[in-house]
C-alpha cells in the first residue's frame, strides 16, 4: 500500500536526502510562495464581509495548493544510496545451538527461522544479493541449503561465528550479515575487543531475535558462587541467584554427591525476575566435594536441566597456621584459644609474655618452634598464614622483626589481626612501626584515654551484614537480632581516622556515640584487621552455656584471616566447573621459603581423568620472571579431573599442589534459554545494523538494500509524479469546493 502511494520503498525515504533537482534558486521559490499567499490574502480581504470564520479555511487551502504546485515546478527529488542488484553478497548466519531447539506450539526456534526464510524471504533477498548461508554453534559451517543445517550444538559462540563469516567474504563485496539467534552466547566470544574487531569490518549486522524474552513457568539456577577451596570443618558461603517467572516459591536442596547437606524453602520476589540469597554450607571433611544445587521442578516445567548446578570445593587436609603473640596473660587470650581449640582446620601457636624475659608457648608442633619468641627468620614467620598481635607493645620487637611483619602482609600475602589492650595499637606505640602503613586506620599518638573501661554495644554495619565473619545466623534479620541481644562490651579503644580502603564490619555504640570496632582492608597480597576491644569474653560469660555466639564469631574471624594466605606452590584453573568446554586453562605459582618467585623451575602436571587414562603435561613459564606458569589441557571426556602439580628447582623439589576440575557435557545450552535482546541490539548498534523481531522480516528485506556497505550506487528518485502528490492536490481543491458548497457561497 505504501509503495502504491509513494512509488518508492519506505526505506528509501528513511535513508535518503530530500533535494530540488531544478537549478532555480530556493530563494525564488520562497518569494513566489509568499507572493502567492499575499495574492490570496488580498483577494479574500476584498470579500471580508463574509467573515474570517469562512475566509480563513479557504485562504489556507488556496495557499497550500499554490505552494505545492510551485514546489513541484522546482522538481523535488530523493537522493539515495542503494546496493547494486546481484553485485553484492549477503551472509545469513543461523544459530543452530541446542537452545534453538526450544519453542512453542510444537515448533522449535530453528524451525521458525527455516519456515520464515523459505516462505518467500530468501527468494526476495536473492533477487538483490548473492545469499550465502551459514549455520553455527560451537563451530561455523557454510551451508548449501537450509536442509543441510547441522545438528544442535552444545555451545553458542556468536563472536566466533561473525568473525568467521566476515573473514570468509575475502575480497567479495559484503553488503551485510543477517544473524538469526536467541542471543544466548555462552562461549565468551563477545568481549569488547572482539566486538570492536567485528565492527572494524564496516559491515552492518542485522540481528533477528528468536524466542520469548521471559520464559514462563520455569525455574533456573542462574548463579551459584562458592569458594573453590575451604578449610575442613568450616562454613562455605554460597551466593545463589534464582531466575523465575510464574512461581512464588521454590525449594532448594544441596547434595554432596548423593548426601543431602542442606534444604531450604525460598520465597521468590514477585517484583523481580531473579531472587538472590546466601546459604551457609558445612565444608565437611578434607577431600574433594561435588556440591550439587537442585531446585525442585514446577508442575509441568519443561526444562529441568537448568534447575541444577554443580560446584567443586577442595577441602585440604593441611591445617591453617596462626601465630598469636600476647604481651600479658589475660582473659581475652584464654577465651579466644578455647573458642578455636577444637577446630581441626586451625592451629593456633601462641607465645604469651609472662615476665620481661620469659614466654609461655602453646600449640607448637615441635620443641624448637617459637623457642626464641617472635620469629626473626623469614622462612619461620612466613610458614604461618596469619598473625594475631594482642596487648603487646611495638618496642618488644626489633627493627628487623617489624620489617618482616610488614613483608608478611605485603609480600607473603598473610593477614595480621591487631587486638586492643593496655599495650595494644596506639597504646603500645604501633603507630610508629612499619606495620602501621598496612593497617586500615591511621593510629594516633599515645593517650591515656585510648584504652579505657567504657561500655559499648557491638552493632553490625551494612558491610558486616553481608560478611560471613559476623554471621551468627543465616537469616539476615535473625543475625541482626542476635547481635543486638549480645551483652555489651566492657571496653573498646579509640582507633583514629579510617583509611580510604577500610571496611568497617562492627561498630561500638557507647556514651560518646558510635566508633569503629572491627575494621579491615587489603594491603599488597594480604590484609590487616583491627579489633578494638578486649572484652568479647562477655559474649561467653554472660550468655547461656549452650550459646555459641562467641565461639562462632572467633572461628569465623580466624578462618577469614588465615584462609586467604596463598601457599608457596599453588595451581588453579580459571574455574572449577567447565560446562560443554573441553579446554581447561591452568595457572601455577612457585615461590621459595622466603616467598621469592622461582622462575626457572620444572613444573609438571599429573592429570587423572575420571574416565580416561592419566597423562602428564609440562607447564610453561609466563616469561615475566614472576614465578607463574601456565598450561592448557584438553579435557576430552566428561567427569572429575584430579590435577597434581609438582615443582622442582634443580635437583630439589620445591613443593606440590593438587586441584580438581569438573567437566560436564550437554548442560550450558539449557541455561538462559530466553531471548537476550539487549545483546542482539548491542551487536546491531555497534556494527551499524538494526535489531528486528522475527515478525518483521518483510520490513527487514526492504531495508537491507539501502545498506552503506558493499558496492552501492547513488540514485535520484523523482517525487513530483507520486500518486500521493496528485491525491493531495485534488484533496486541497476538493476541500475548498466542499466548504463553499456548505456555506452556499460558490
Amino acid at each position: 500500500m505504501f509503495e502504491r502511494l509513494f512509488t518508492h520503498p519506505l526505506w528509501a525515504y528513511r535513508t535518503g536526502t530530500f533535494a530540488f533537482a531544478s537549478a532555480w534558486p530556493i530563494g525564488l521559490l520562497i518569494t513566489l510562495i509568499l507572493a502567492a499567499a499575499a495574492v490570496v490574502a488580498f483577494s479574500l480581504w476584498r470579500r471580508r464581509a463574509l467573515g474570517w470564520r469562512m475566509l480563513a479555511p479557504v485562504g489556507v487551502l488556496q495557499t497550500l495548493l499554490l505552494a505545492l504546485i510551485l514546489c513541484l515546478l522546482w522538481r523535488p527529488v530523493l537522493n539515495v544510496e542503494r546496493v547494486r542488484d546481484r553485485e553484492n553478497e549477503l551472509a545469513v548466519a543461523v544459530d543452530a545451538s541446542a537452545s534453538m531447539a526450544y519453542g512453542d506450539a510444537g515448533q522449535s526456534r530453528l524451525q521458525e527461522v527455516a519456515a520464515a526464510l523459505q516462505n518467500g524471504t530468501l527468494q526476495r533477498l536473492e533477487k538483490t544479493f548473492a545469499v550465502r548461508l551459514f549455520g553455527f554453534a560451537q563451530t561455523t559451517t557454510p551451508l548449501n541449503t537450509l536442509d543441510a543445517m547441522p545438528p544442535p550444538g552444545r555451545q553458542t559462540r556468536i563472536g566466533d561465528a561473525l568473525h568467521q563469516v566476515l573473514q570468509s567474504a575475502g575480497s567479495a563485496p559484503l553488503a551485510g550479515v543477517i544473524l538469526f539467534s536467541d542471543g544466548a552466547e555462552n562461549g565468551d566470544t563477545l568481549s569488547e575487543e572482539r566486538l570492536a574487531e567485528i565492527a572494524s569490518y564496516g559491515v552492518p549486522v542485522h540481528t533477528v531475535g528468536l524466542g520469548p524474552e521471559r520464559v514462563s513457568d520455569d525455574l533456573e539456577l542462574e548463579r551459584v558462587e562458592v569458594a573453590g577451596s575451604a578449610p575442613a570443618g568450616s562454613t562455605i558461603d554460597a551466593q545463589i541467584g534464582i531466575r523465575h517467572n510464574g512461581a512464588s516459591q521454590a525449594r532448594l536442596r544441596v547434595y554432596d554427591r548423593d548426601n543431602l547437606v542442606a534444604a531450604r524453602d525460598i520465597k521468590l520476589r514477585p517484583d523481580a525476575a531473579t531472587t538472590q540469597l546466601a546459604l551457609d554450607l558445612p565444608a565437611g571433611q578434607a577431600g574433594t566435594h561435588e556440591l550439587r544445587f537442585v531446585l525442585d521442578p514446577l508442575d509441568g516445567e519443561r526444562n529441568v536441566i537448568n534447575n541444577s548446578r554443580t560446584r567443586v570445593v577442595n577441602v585440604p587436609a593441611a591445617r591453617r597456621g596462626i601465630l598469636y603473640v600476647e604481651g600479658e596473660p589475660r582473659w581475652e587470650y584464654k577465651f579466644l584459644r578455647r573458642a578455636v581449640d577444637r577446630d581441626r582446620a586451625l592451629r593456633v601457636a601462641s607465645i604469651v609474655r609472662t615476665t620481661p624475659n620469659k614466654h609461655y608457648r602453646q600449640g607448637v608442633n615441635t620443641p624448637d618452634e617459637l623457642v626464641d619468641g617472635f620469629p626473626s627468620d623469614p622462612a619461620e614467620l612466613f610458614g604461618y598464614d596469619a598473625v594475631i598481635i594482642g596487648s603487646y607493645e611495638a618496642a618488644g620487637l626489633r627493627a628487623e622483626q617489624h620489617r618482616l611483619l610488614k613483608e608478611f602482609v605485603d609480600k607473603r600475602g598473610g593477614a595480621v589481626l591487631m587486638l586492643a589492650g593496655r599495650y595494644g595499637l596506639s597504646a603500645g606505640g604501633w603507630q610508629n612501626a612499619a606495620l602501621a602503613q598496612t593497617l586500615p586506620v591511621q593510629l594516633t599518638g599515645r593517650q591515656p584515654t585510648q584504652f579505657v573501661q567504657r561500655p559499648g554495644q557491638a552493632l553490625l554495619t551494612m558491610y558486616g551484614a553481608e560478611s560471613p565473619i559476623p554471621r551468627l545466623d543465616v537469616d539476615p534479620r535473625k543475625n541482626l537480632d542476635r547481635w543486638k541481644s549480645l551483652p555489651p562490651l566492657a571496653d573498646y579503644q579509640s582507633l583514629g581516622r579510617l583509611k580510604p580502603g577500610a571496611i568497617v564490619l562492627l561498630e561500638a555504640n557507647g556514651e560518646q556515640g558510635r566508633a569503629p570496632l572491627l575494621v579491615w582492608q587489603h594491603y599488597g597480597r594480604g590484609a590487616t584487621y583491627v579489633l578494638a576491644t578486649a572484652s568479647t569474653l562477655r559474649w561467653q560469660m554472660r550468655m547461656p552455656s549452650d550459646d555459641q555466639s562467641h565461639e562462632m564469631f572467633w572461628r569465623q574471624l580466624l578462618h577469614a584471616i588465615s584462609s586467604t594466605a596463598p601457599a608457596r606452590v599453588i595451581v588453579n584453573g580459571e574455574r572449577t566447573v567447565y560446562e560443554d568446554e573441553r579446554t581447561v586453562r591452568l595457572e601455577a605459582e612457585v615461590r621459595d621459603e622466603r616467598f621469592e618467585p622461582i622462575s626457572d623451575a620444572t613444573v609438571e602436571l599429573q592429570v587423572a581423568p575420571e574416565r580416561d587414562a592419566p597423562f602428564k603435561q609440562t607447564m610453561q613459564p609466563s616469561g615475566q620472571s614472576d614465578g607463574r606458569y601456565t598450561a592448557t589441557l584438553d579435557a576430552a571426556s566428561a567427569g572429575l579431573y584430579r590435577i597434581e602439580m609438582t615443582a622442582r628447582s634443580g635437583d630439589k623439589e620445591v613443593g606440590s599442589a593438587v586441584t580438581h576440575v569438573l567437566r560436564n557435557d550437554g548442560v550450558a545450552e539449557h541455561f538462559a534459554t530466553y531471548q537476550h535482546r539487549d545483546l542482539l541490539e548491542r551487536i546491531a548498534n555497534v556494527t551499524g545494523g538494526r535489531y528486528w523481531p522475527l515478525r518483521e522480516l518483510d520490513t527487514m528485506v526492504g531495508a537491507i538494500p539501502y545498506s552503506k556497505a558493499g558496492i552501492v550506487e547513488r540514485q535520484t528518485l523523482d517525487l513530483w509524479n507520486l500518486p500521493i502528490v496528485f491525491i493531495v492536490l485534488l484533496a486541497l481543491k476538493l476541500g475548498e469546493w466542499l466548504l463553499r458548497l456548505r456555506w452556499g457561497r460558490l
